[in-house]
């Protein structure tokens, strides 16, 4: 169960992104999953062509309403401009807060699919296990995916990688030869 709940939990992160995808379409009116394409497809048209999908998320300028005390002691009313420098940096924090989410979710996709290869292709183990270690003979690979479950398989993979390539290849090749005869002596 180690390895299932391990890659529950890479799911559970996938889960996570696609999720905050669509929260923050929700937050921005529908206007978040197709950001950060039309802000590439803007920087492709000719600059007459070109309608900002940015300033429309987060426009720049806007109509202001002053209230001050004029001369005669009474309010006034001035409608200005107003710059907003914020959301000159919220437009751009946000495209790469968009690629961001959409580079994550596809190497997770992947991540999730390499998972699902692994959990139900028990065949590819031994070829997954030797490419990365290298020092480990590809009989001891299969001799040990043979004979080991899942959780076990996956923990020996990791084990592998915290380990000294030279003491990881001894203590396999003796597991190998230990596994090989209790099975045979059963």
């Amino acid at each position: 169960m180690y390895a299932v709940r391990y890659f529950f939990c890479e799911m559970l992160a996938l889960v996570n992104i696609i999720g905050q995808l669509y929260l923050m379409n929700d937050f921005f009116d529908g206007e978040f999953m197709s950001y950060g394409s039309r802000v590439l497809s803007h920087t492709q048209l000719d600059q007459e062509d070109r309608g900002d999908p940015m300033i429309y998320v987060f426009p720049r300028i806007t109509k202001c309403t002053f209230h001050k005390y004029g001369p005669s002691g009474t309010i006034q009313r001035h409608d200005s401009l107003c710059i907003l420098p914020l959301n000159i940096f919220n437009e751009k924090s946000y495209v790469f807060i968009w690629f961001w989410f959409i580079i994550i979710s596809t190497l997770l996709a992947l991540l999730i699919l390499y998972r699902l290869m692994i959990i139900f292709l028990p065949s590819v183990r031994p070829t997954i296990f030797h490419f990365y270690n290298r020092m480990l003979p590809k009989d001891t690979c299969e001799a040990i995916c043979r004979k080991t479950t899942l959780g076990d398989w996956w923990v020996l993979f990791l084990l592998g990688s915290n380990m000294d390539p030279l003491i990881y290849r001894e203590v396999m090749a003796e597991l190998a030869k230990k596994i090989e005869t209790h099975a045979s002596n059963m």
